[in-house]
């Protein structure tokens, strides 16, 4: 006799640390984000390195940024970079578990 056990518990679910909440809090700030255009032409999207502690705006040779994405145009990038930050959003909210969307009334 087989028997076969199931569980869907949202206890029975990965749970983030605090360090991939640190980072995910980290990649969703458009403030660590920046593009840069490459020799041959495309924009890439890059991120600050979550350890890093340099002012961007003021050090423009701090080497500390993660390469992610990269596309044709300006535009596309940027784009890139808002659906990045949504995708991030959404892992962090959901880390507090299910969400009510809808109730019924009897």
């Amino acid at each position: 006799m087989t028997v076969y056990y199931s569980t869907n518990s949202w206890s029975s679910q990965p749970q983030p640390t605090e360090n991939h909440l640190k980072l995910w809090n980290h990649i969703a700030n458009k403030a660590n984000w920046r593009i840069v255009q490459l020799p041959n032409g495309y924009f890439q999207t890059e991120y600050k390195h979550i350890d890093c502690d340099c002012d961007p705006k003021k050090d423009l040779g701090c080497k500390d940024w993660v390469d992610v994405t990269r596309r044709e145009t300006i535009e596309a990038a940027e784009t890139s970079i808002d659906k990045t930050i949504e995708h991030y959003l959404k892992k962090i909210d959901f880390v507090n578990g299910p969400k009510i969307v809808k109730t019924f009334e009897q």
